[in-house]
């Protein structure tokens, strides 16, 4: 039998690290991780059709700081700011705390398997073909300078009865390898046919640290 392991997790903390940078005892852990899961399920519906890379969430004593990672931070921030001042008050006002937002900008998008992911569901929603969408993708991808990349597709490709699995793929990797920096994310693309999942896998390049 097959034991499938996240390549996020298998590399912390070695060339990874935590979304979550708090840190709490037994009595206040129960309290902190529920205001974590609702500062991301908050976000998570407010920036539902922005292309978000990840939420990182650190807190010390009644100061919570969230920063959030994406390619286009003109629509987090609005045009002067006055969204990124309803989210902070929306935020301070469910949890209690003081909030404060960085928005950071992602300069190679390309290389995020988030953001791809995002993408080609994105375009499978607006029903172009899953096959152009994705070849689109991996084409870009390897232009940025990513050694390899897979995207696997599953449900009722093109409205078929019968779902079925595809795979997709350029180049080759190492995945035992805990010093090569594979991105990887699961997205969904809401069709009319029904849900089709989404599983991107990215390597970039290989960290060496002493």
């Amino acid at each position: 039998m097959w034991h499938k392991v996240s390549p996020i997790s298998f590399r912390i903390p070695y060339i990874k690290n935590w979304y979550s940078t708090w840190y709490s005892d037994k009595k206040s852990y129960k309290s902190d991780l529920s205001v974590d899961l609702k500062v991301r399920g908050i976000l998570k519906k407010e920036l539902k059709w922005i292309p978000v890379w990840d939420i990182i969430v650190s807190k010390e004593t009644d100061n919570l700081r969230v920063t959030i990672f994406t390619a286009k931070t003109s629509l987090i921030l609005g045009k002067t700011g006055e969204n990124l001042d309803r989210i902070i008050s929306m935020l301070s006002r469910k949890t209690g705390m003081n909030v404060k937002i960085d928005v950071k900008e992602i300069k190679k998008p390309d290389l995020n398997a988030k953001i791809v992911g995002f993408e080609v569901s994105s375009q499978i929603e607006q029903r172009m073909p899953y096959k152009r969408a994705i070849k689109m993708a991996i084409s870009k991808s390897m232009e940025k300078g990513a050694k390899w990349i897979k995207i696997k597709v599953w449900g009722r490709l093109n409205g078929a009865e019968i779902a079925r699995k595809e795979t997709f793929r350029e180049g080759n990797v190492p995945t035992q390898t805990i010093r090569s920096d594979i991105d990887y994310c699961t997205v969904r693309a809401e069709t009319v046919y029904g849900t089709l999942g989404l599983k991107v896998w990215i390597y970039k390049w290989d960290v060496y640290k002493k």
